[in-house]
């Protein structure tokens, strides 16, 4: 399906979906007649929840305002999994189970569990491959308001970004790491796999111009692959693509256009035998998207294709962005800055929390949860509502699958994105104007263009440190320390005030910005 931009609206969430003619590729389980993303959701996040809190699974299984309250069920999870300290493979590993034994893969009238049918292609894809014609990129440059910013400036950019609470401090060291060691960027010592190749937040652009060796995945539509195939052409690496079907010329980029891409979502066994072509080590990345309740079928259709590779070959390593509006621990170093700051807001905000009844400028950590080793951790909540429980669970199982592959000893490379502004952002109404606002409150919204080389630098250095967090034999505070490393999360931590308690507002000046 589409690329993932990390951050994007659910319209259809919640709902029950049902298929009168049967459902076609990765499919929701089928209960009582149709197939409910409702409980679906609920039955996931309990079976995860179970591992560490009972009574809360229980209030999971019991819930019938899922739509509107699984924000506080996320919440409640993480705050169990710190309370319960490190439990290691127990939550994540729970909640994808319950997930793969729930999914199907429907063709021609049958269903069958969905890695099962990975082992059954009904045809087979070909490949083709595309050479960059330029001398790889040796230093780090990131584009930035007009302007290119490498050496002294992007120093100087960085440390404005930590100064204003945007990025953790860990986010810019990383990034100077790479800047240190420029033979870092050259990653053709392995094969990067994109799922997702089109997406705005996604590293085609980026590693192409640094040399990188590229496996490409995404929908069958000619415009994206022109596009997609010249980025690759105009920079210094390669790639290979999936192909439907024979092209004469495969240096005609419009032939290959035509001809690339296969869906992940019908064509998952088919895609995952043609992966099994691709030259180890491999980094898979995760940047795939779409709306609604297929954004968790797509989500799974890539997880099923991860999995495969990683039983495969214990050298599989996984990259992924995780969104800043999601439910994190943060450190106490975040929470400690963002109460400062609560205890300098003016007057305005004081009366406006006071008369609203604290639903508006409420503090951002109202609370804080102490691990059983005695650590202390906020809970960085920043979900929107109008993102939806299927938003919200495709973003959880990437969560686990990180978690879960680090400890079962592949590197990943997991990131929380800053807010950006994407297509998938700003063809929603309510959150375009709320990013429009959000600079009024302290929130830097990126362009795609600055976020995706940021993040790419990050994959880099992931890959490249061996005491980078996500190595497997990196020490973690906690599990879910593993998300608060290099977290760009675009000030939302750091900020003095909740996020939901602030995005009506930030959401009326954006209107009144944008005319």
């Amino acid at each position: 399906m589409g690329a993932d931009t990390t951050q994007a609206a659910d319209a259809r969430a919640g709902a029950s979906t049902p298929a009168p003619d049967g459902p076609i590729g990765v499919a929701f389980p089928e209960v009582d007649g149709t197939r409910s993303t409702s409980r679906t959701g609920r039955e996931v996040l309990a079976a995860a929840a179970r591992t560490v809190d009972e009574r809360l699974a229980q209030a999971l299984d019991g819930e019938r305002e899922w739509r509107k309250r699984y924000p506080e069920h996320i919440r409640a999870l993480v705050a169990a999994e710190l309370r319960a300290g490190d439990v290691g493979e127990a939550v994540p590993r729970a909640g994808l189970d319950a997930l793969h034994e729930r999914f199907v893969f429907a063709r021609d009238g049958a269903e069958q569990p969905l890695r099962e049918s990975l082992a059954t292609p009904a045809g087979e894809l070909g490949t083709a491959r595309v050479e960059g014609r330029q001398a790889p990129e040796r230093s780090l440059s990131i584009p930035y308001r007009g302007r290119r910013l490498e050496g002294d400036a992007l120093h100087r950019q960085l440390d404005a970004w930590v100064d204003a609470g945007t990025v953790e401090p860990s986010f810019a060291a990383a990034v100077r790491r790479v800047m240190a060691n420029p033979d870092w960027l050259d990653l053709s010592d392995r094969t990067i796999v994109v799922l997702g190749a089109g997406a705005e937040m996604g590293p085609v652009a980026s590693l192409s111009a640094w040399g990188a060796s590229l496996a490409l995945v995404d929908l069958p539509r000619p415009g994206l692959w022109e596009h997609v195939l010249a980025t690759v052409r105009d920079g210094a690496g390669s790639a290979t693509v999936p192909l439907r079907h024979e092209v004469a010329d495969t240096g005609d980029l419009d032939a290959l256009a035509g001809a690339a891409g296969a869906d992940l979502l019908t064509q998952t066994p088919e895609l995952a035998a043609w992966l099994r072509g691709v030259e180890g080590p491999a980094t898979v990345g995760n940047y795939v998207y779409a709306d609604g309740a297929d954004n968790v079928r797509v989500s799974m259709a890539a997880d099923a294709l991860t999995l495969e590779l990683c039983e495969r070959d214990a050298e599989t390593s996984l990259a992924m962005l995780v969104t800043p509006t999601d439910v994190y621990a943060a450190p106490e170093e975040a929470v400690l800055d963002a109460q400062r700051r609560f205890a300098d807001t003016g007057r305005l905000p004081r009366l406006t929390r006071a008369v609203s009844g604290a639903r508006l400028y409420a503090p951002n950590y109202a609370e804080t949860v102490t691990t059983p080793e005695g650590r202390r951790y906020g809970i960085a909540d920043c979900l929107v509502a109008q993102q939806g429980p299927n938003y919200a669970l495709a973003k959880r199982l990437h969560q686990w699958r990180a978690r879960l592959a680090r400890e079962q000893g592949h590197a990943v490379s997991v990131n929380v994105a800053p807010a950006t502004s994407t297509r998938s952002v700003t063809k929603n109404r309510v959150l375009a104007a709320a990013y429009a606002g959000a600079p009024r409150f302290g929130v830097e919204v990126f362009e795609p263009a600055t976020s995706n080389s940021l993040m790419a630098a990050l994959l880099v250095h992931d890959l490249r440190n061996p005491e980078a967090a996500g190595q497997p034999g990196a020490p973690l505070s906690h599990p879910l320390a593993l998300f608060a490393d290099q977290a760009g999360h675009g000030g939302m931590w750091r900020n003095p005030f909740a996020p939901r308690s602030v995005l009506t507002l930030a959401a009326l000046l954006g209107l009144v910005r944008r005319g």
